[in-house]
């Protein structure tokens, strides 16, 4: 089904939101006059109905059965990584300041990716149906475990509470998504058949809420702070995360004595983070917040490292004698 080589939208994306953050700082005024951010609303409640299109309950049934599988990817997504974050919250704050640390944790209690793991195991000769339930159950909980998590340590100063909170997300996220999974037998053959445009209006959305968030920022002026030093510090800080992350997910899944396909599955999925999520729960959660480009750029720099290193992973692993990993 997929060939040994594998072909990610990375570029172009990628220097999307890099052309995003470039507009921002020329024209910082031009998200109020365009009305960008009534217009991401929009989008981010079709993002995840596009999402529940996709989504069968059948695949969710059949993607009970492997447990073990799942609750090692779950526990390192929402339980693991925020908790070595907050661990080297005093040697992280000092190196890159505290607004990048919350922008660090945010990312930390994130939900796992979809689509690029699903494409990342499948190369990597994984167990891609438990590749698709986690990624996908992972997007479900992390719409209730994320804002708390937030709440626990870190003060959105956005006016909302915590009831608030998950109320625009049931309403932006839940609700929508449930639609197009109630949808699924009727019209999910549309969102399979335009998966290729779906994906394409997914990014733009993504992109809208980069430029807004960065336009907010630069408006307060909260990048006046920042160090090439505490830039550089943040991107080391995040490889070192990532490869920290996906080294104890295999370690502990051999322990475990899982097959070889359960233990790319879990390597992958346990260790990415949702640049799609991010951005829809930032704009919830961090609602009115000027340092919300801070917050966001960690989640960005991990989505680009993600993508690069994986990959070059995924192709290795592809070409390798079944059965060794």
């Amino acid at each position: 089904m997929f060939q040994n080589k594998i072909k990610l939208p990375v570029d172009g994306f990628i220097l999307s939101l890099f052309l995003a953050i470039t507009v921002a700082f020329l024209f910082p005024t031009g998200a109020a006059l365009l009305h960008v951010k009534q217009v991401t609303n929009i989008g981010i409640a079709c993002i995840f109905f596009f999402y529940g299109l996709k989504l069968s309950f059948e695949e969710i049934k059949s993607g009970l059965k492997n447990y073990k599988l799942h609750v090692l990817i779950q526990i390192t997504t929402f339980l693991i990584f925020p908790i070595v974050v907050l661990l080297f919250k005093p040697i992280i704050s000092s190196l890159v300041g505290t607004e990048f640390w919350i922008g660090l944790f945010f990312l930390a209690a994130l939900p796992s990716t979809v689509s690029s793991s699903v494409v990342m195991v499948s190369l990597a000769k994984g167990n891609v149906p438990s590749a698709i339930f986690n990624a996908s159950i992972s997007g479900i909980i992390g719409v209730f475990v994320t804002p708390i998590w937030i709440s626990l340590f870190v003060a959105t100063t956005g006016g909302m509470s915590l009831s608030d909170v998950f109320l625009k997300l049931l309403l932006q996220i839940v609700a929508p998504l449930t639609i197009g999974v109630v949808l699924n037998k009727r019209i999910g053959f549309y969102a399979k058949k335009n998966s290729k445009r779906i994906a394409f209006f997914d990014k733009a959305v993504i992109v809208l809420i980069v430029y807004t968030s960065f336009c907010t920022s630069i408006l307060e002026d909260v990048f006046a702070g920042v160090s090439l030093f505490g830039l550089v510090s943040l991107f080391l800080i995040i490889v070192l995360l990532f490869s920290l992350l996906m080294g104890f997910v295999y370690l502990l899944s051999a322990l475990l004595g899982f097959s070889v396909a359960d233990k790319i599955t879990a390597t992958f999925c346990g260790s990415k983070k949702s640049l799609v999520h991010g951005s829809a729960m930032l704009k919830i959660i961090f609602l009115n917040n000027s340092s919300a480009g801070l917050y966001l750029l960690p989640v960005m720099v991990y989505h680009i490292t993600q993508l690069i290193i994986l990959a070059f992973v995924a192709n290795r692993l592809g070409n390798r004698n079944v059965g060794v990993f």
